[in-house]
């Protein structure tokens, strides 16, 4: 398969080797109608027209090259996939439903029954309840690990162990796993590593460069950066991500053609954005840290993080996410978040929009108090996902929210 890239050649006659993250983010994956559109066009349709029977054969046969059905052939789909594919330096990529329906794809396109997988125990609460409620049902079975522990890595496999899986950095506490050391690992005992790469996205961490076979993502949070639309996607090789074509053609998790193009517009402007998600997010940090009433920061750019070197040497800027602990348990987290005015309460992150949530009864919710535990998630744990407003009025909010202390 041809790698990711422009698909107008009679024009454009570089191709992916040839450019910059920022050129690929503007360009990759494009490609015009008979109509010279500038911009992507969208195909907002269920199927596609065959001039014959016999080419509606060849098609559904594969014998021929075109679009099917929209479930899993559409150009605007493609070309979102393209260019992801392309970001993240991987040979191909398949959009899903939302960032859970590319975990489920993932899982259910490359494990079977009796498989095993080791999963770091600081990932998003609903990647916690899919390997324990719904893929243990298919005979899968999932061990939580410490994500910084590299020892606990290697004592959870088995002979049977198929797959490795993390976020880094994690939601919510920024913790920081070493990719390299962790796909030496997986590749030792014939396994995949799997990484969520939605904190940093491809503008700042690239895990394929680093050993990782695929590339999980909701592109619901920094791809799109509004807060417009939900979707995901998986990257790694055609080998892999041809199993996972596979599953979307037959399951059904399918991205629509209006999400893909957003997304695909989303990520023209993502480095921009990612630079200033994460400058205004190192100094709320350490603007968090000289407050009264703040136990704790999480953010891995700060120099007394644990893995502060560690993730310098991974990624090229810390993100736009960070957590912090107030004193005074749930109670007091829930002052501080209803005393603020102008950040967003909501469980979504990676928006223009600064949003602020409280993980234990949120997005961790549904996690065991004994998951929660083990996995920081206190009751005075507050995550805020930092935006593109300026940074002396998100102060100004905090200063209401720490206020209502």
């Amino acid at each position: 398969m041809a790698k990711p890239g422009f698909e107008r050649a009679e024009r454009i006659q570089f191709g992916v080797d040839d450019c910059e993250f920022d050129t690929l983010a503007v360009r990759a994956g494009q490609w015009r109608t008979d109509e010279g559109e500038h911009n992507d066009a969208i195909f907002p349709t269920s199927s596609f027209v065959y001039s014959s029977a016999r080419e509606a054969a060849a098609r559904f046969g594969g014998d021929e090259a075109g679009n099917i059905y929209s479930r899993f052939t559409n150009p605007t789909v493609q070309a979102f996939e393209r260019r992801m594919a392309a970001l993240e330096g991987g040979e191909r990529a398949v959009a899903t439903s939302s960032g859970m329906g590319a975990i489920l794809t993932l899982v259910l396109s490359l494990l079977k029954q009796g498989d095993h997988v080791v999963c770091s125990r600081s990932v998003f609460g609903s990647t916690v309840s899919l390997f324990e409620k719904y893929i243990s049902r298919t005979g899968v079975e999932t061990t939580f690990v410490s994500p910084t522990d590299l020892d606990a890595w290697k004592a959870a496999v088995r002979p049977e162990t198929r797959m490795f899986f993390l976020e880094t950095p994690s939601n919510p506490l920024a913790e920081v796993t070493d990719i390299r050391a962790v796909a030496e690992l997986a590749h030792a005992n014939d396994a995949v590593l799997a990484v969520d790469n939605c904190f940093c996205t491809p503008a700042l961490q690239q895990p394929l460069k680093l050993g990782a076979d695929v590339v999980v993502h909701s592109a619901t949070k920094y791809l799109d950066g509004q807060g417009r639309c939900v979707g995901g996607v998986l990257v790694g090789s055609d080998k892999l991500m041809e199993e996972a074509f596979g599953f979307v053609r037959t399951g059904g998790t399918a991205l629509s053609p209006f999400n893909a193009w957003v997304f695909h517009k989303g990520l023209e402007t993502l480095r921009l954005r990612m630079d200033a998600h994460s400058r205004s997010a190192m100094e709320m940090a350490s603007w968090l840290q000289q407050q009264p009433g703040i136990k704790k920061v999480h953010y891995a750019g700060l120099a007394e993080h644990p893995q502060h070197s560690l993730a310098a040497s991974q990624q090229s800027a810390f993100g736009g996410v960070l957590a912090f602990e107030v004193e005074g348990g749930k109670e007091a987290a829930w002052r501080f978040i209803d005393g603020t005015e102008m950040v967003s309460i909501t469980g979504n992150l990676g928006d223009a929009k600064t949003t602020i949530t409280h993980p234990a009864t949120t997005t961790h919710g549904r996690m065991s108090e004994e998951a929660k535990a083990e996995a920081g998630i206190v009751e005075g744990l507050i995550r805020l996902s930092v935006g593109l407003e300026a940074v002396g009025d998100i102060k100004a909010d905090m200063v209401r929210g720490l206020a209502a202390l």
